[in-house]
């Protein structure tokens, strides 16, 4: 009972519950480190609140010093009500503790004062409450209100200290069993990283304890996703006897209530030095070190904290000289907080690139190594036809190719098992099933009465033929957000064009298809293509198709879609294209309309223009990345307006002028483009009329064939023609010709002749 003729002391709802919470947190921890001092003053819990990261650290200061006045004098009161033998005691035992906590506990529930339909402040009853004790993010200790506890009569703070003991407990240390360095191909170069990396820090760690040298405690492993960066992780760590493994996804590390993020940390990084030596890796590092500067929770920040005093703490010194190696893995590298990538962290880091061709023929032969293959199987060519593939799309392909050969397999055992014309024993009344159903009981049926022959013509084994139907099934990762493909426009549906197809497949085309011829003389092959002329004359095609008849990814960049308004965002987009091109090597850049991304750069000109034009010319320079296996072609109709600089040998230095055909080269247009009819004739009177369509461009010319196609269904439909008799006549042809009008002008024509001449262009 609190002494007659002083008012007890109420609490609120709100802001006095939250500092009660903080209260009791501190006195569980005085408690639970056995400090005897239970004694909590005004100054205490303001610094502890005033140090957190809650909301109350941002409650007016008079607010919150009038509430924490008031918890503190209430348990005081109550202590002295119900435990006056141990107010005056300085070293209280466990048991008094326990029950000083018990009286606190029972007497503050009854505190919270009950709200009141006419109350106006929003402040409560000061009437006693037998209500159990609110649950909050911070639990009462174990002589809390029994309406908290479980079924088993255990209190919410134990059970979760319990659970988060049983997660320490089952952290898994045991080296991977279920990958090996075999099972991966053409990574020599890191293998040989990681050998001067981690075989004598975890296996001989007495060497660097003699000599005082500090191995390395962080290997950072980046790289485009699918490029085996886990994998050689696990594969090196089942490699080394005798060390722990500790494998953490690092999503998962980030839980929802404060300060457990870093105790999950502080847990594994204990284990490690428990089990040590121990490898640590960090799968996705990315997702929970932000750069605090642009860190979006204090959350984050803390962990990015956390993460580096528990990496300082691996010295060889603090562990015993047990050795204790992190690895991380992360596509992202550039997202990590700068901290991390000093000395004494991730010093060490091995970037994972996408493989060349060499190297993707050497990963085909390791996913093939216990596949039965037959005797076809060319993997140079299959290397050759899968560029820009990373380490999984080249495993999705195996894949692919060996669910197509269970699939040939299975129509062959369908033939034979047709052949064999079964009888099933179905009723006369089920003679009328379909036939698919038949089909498939005489399959089953077969297959279930007939054991397997390895010898037979059923055999499993994969093909060359399988792997090149399984090819266009594939979308290489780095290609998935279809900003790359590779074109369907061949050479051989372009005509008239000789010359400029002769100077692309010396300077594109053999360069990605035989690069030793180059590199045995010598010599680098052309940085850049240009090609210019009126609209029409086919220069978007002839870029298509060189990029189809080397087998590259081809990007293509319609000039004004890079440009934005917001300063900074088109040399970023510029950049972009430059970064997934060499994810995709051997690729090549189309750049249409070039003189709307990088007009001259003069005083009339814009600042932001400027930019996008300095940074285009740096990115064909390949200042600090290289431009190998990336090929530049360009397409204008005004080269006139484009900044001289690019156009500088060592960027855009091979200029080719596409202009309009002449009488020979339209009769071969209008050829190539026939060829597509069905039940046509290609004769000297089509051909009479491509030599009368003077000045018509490639465009053009198709614009007359479609015109002639309609102009052939209209004949057809009036004299009531069935469609598959519809077909094209010289006559269309004329017809189209009266409608048709050329694109290009006389004095358009005129000025690309003194532009020729001006520009020194062939």
């Amino acid at each position: 009972m609190a002494p007659s003729g002083r008012r007890r002391q109420t609490l609120g709802q709100g802001l006095d519950r939250e500092v009660y919470q903080v209260v009791r947190r501190i006195f569980d921890e005085r408690a639970q480190y056995g400090d005897s001092d239970t004694r909590l003053t005004f100054a205490s819990v303001y610094d502890q609140i005033k140090s957190s990261n809650s909301s109350l650290n941002r409650k007016p200061k008079k607010l919150l010093e009038d509430s924490i006045e008031r918890v503190l004098e209430t348990i005081q009161q109550d202590a002295k009500d119900d435990s006056d033998e141990f107010v005056n005691v300085d070293t209280p035992t466990e048991e008094q503790r326990q029950k000083i906590s018990s009286g606190l506990n029972k007497s503050i529930v009854g505190a919270w004062a009950r709200p009141t339909q006419d109350s106006s402040d929003g402040l409560q009853s000061p009437k006693r409450s037998d209500a159990a004790p609110l649950t909050t993010g911070i639990a009462m200790d174990s002589n809390a209100s029994t309406n908290h506890r479980s079924a088993n009569g255990e209190p919410p703070q134990k059970r979760s200290r319990r659970a988060r003991d049983n997660t320490q407990a089952t952290i898994d240390h045991s080296p991977p069993t279920n990958v090996s360095l075999a099972d991966l191909g053409g990574i020599e170069a890191v293998i040989e990283q990681f050998r001067a990396l981690l075989v004598l820090p975890m296996t001989r760690p007495e060497i660097y304890v003699d000599g005082k040298i500090q191995p390395p405690r962080g290997i950072l492993i980046h790289g485009p996703p699918g490029c085996g960066k886990t994998m050689i992780a696990h594969a090196f760590a089942a490699e080394l006897p005798n060390v722990s493994f500790i494998s953490i996804s690092a999503p998962s590390i980030v839980s929802g209530m404060s300060g457990e993020s870093e105790k999950a940390l502080r847990d594994h990084f204990n284990e490690a030095k428990k089990v040590a030596p121990c490898l640590i890796f960090i799968d996705e590092i990315d997702a929970i070190t932000p750069k605090r500067e642009s860190a979006q929770r204090e959350m984050e920040k803390r962990i990015v904290a956390q993460l580096l005093t528990c990496m300082d703490d691996l010295a060889l010194e603090k562990t015993d000289g047990k050795p204790v190696i992190v690895l991380a893995a992360t596509n992202r590298p550039d997202s990590l907080d700068a901290a991390l990538r000093r000395g004494g962290r991730f010093d060490k880091e091995i970037n994972m690139t996408v493989p060349d061709e060499k190297v993707r023929e050497k990963i085909l032969k390791a996913l093939t190594r216990e596949t039965i293959l037959a005797d076809d199987i060319d993997f140079a060519l299959l290397a050759k036809r899968t560029p820009g593939f990373v380490g999984a799309d080249l495993n999705d392909l195996v894949a692919t190719a060996g669910a197509t050969a269970i699939e040939r397999v299975l129509n062959m055992i369908q033939e034979t098992a047709e052949s064999t014309t079964m009888i099933i024993d179905t009723p006369d009344e089920d003679s009328s099933i379909p036939p698919s159903l038949a089909s498939l009981r005489r399959l089953i049926k077969y297959t279930t009465t007939n054991a397997y022959d390895p010898n037979s013509i059923e055999a499993l084994s994969v093909t060359f033929n399988d792997f090149m139907t399984a090819l266009p099934h594939i979308q290489p990762s780095a290609l998935r957000e279809g900003f790359a493909t590779i074109p369907s426009t061949t050479f051989a549906s372009i005509g008239a064009l000789e010359k400029h197809i002769s100077e692309l497949t010396m300077t594109v085309t053999q360069p990605i298809l035989n690069p030793s011829i180059y590199s045995n003389l010598g010599i680098a092959p052309s940085s850049g293509t240009l090609l210019w002329g009126p609209p029409g004359c086919g220069k978007t095609l002839l870029a298509k198709a060189c990029a189809n008849s080397s087998h590259a990814n081809f990007i293509s960049v319609k000039g004004p879609e890079l440009l934005n308004k917001y300063v900074g965002e088109s040399e970023r987009a510029v950049r972009q294209v430059f970064n997934r091109a060499r994810s995709s090597v051997p690729v090549i850049i189309f750049f249409d309309e070039l003189d709307a991304l990088v007009p001259k750069r003069d005083a009339a000109g814009s600042e932001a223009s400027a930019r996008v034009t300095n940074t285009l010319l740096t990115e064909l320079d390949g200042v600090g990345t290289g431009r190998e296996g990336i090929y530049v072609i360009a397409a204008t109709n005004r080269p006139d307006m484009i900044d001289p600089a690019m156009l500088r040998p060592g960027r855009l230095e091979t200029l080719l002028y596409v202009g309009l055909p002449d009488a020979a080269g339209r009769i071969d247009i209008l050829r190539t483009l026939c060829k597509k009819l069905n039940n046509f004739v290609f004769d000297d009177s089509i051909a009479a009329i491509a030599t009368e369509c003077d000045g018509f461009s490639g465009a053009d010319l198709e614009a007359l064939l479609r015109r002639a196609g309609f102009a052939a269904i209209t004949r057809c439909t009036s004299l009531g023609l069935p469609a598959g008799e519809v077909t094209m006549t010289a006559g269309d042809f004329e017809t189209a010709k009266r409608e048709v009008r050329r694109s290009v002008g006389v004095e358009d024509v005129k000025r690309y002749e003194r532009l020729q001449e001006k520009l020194g262009m062939s």
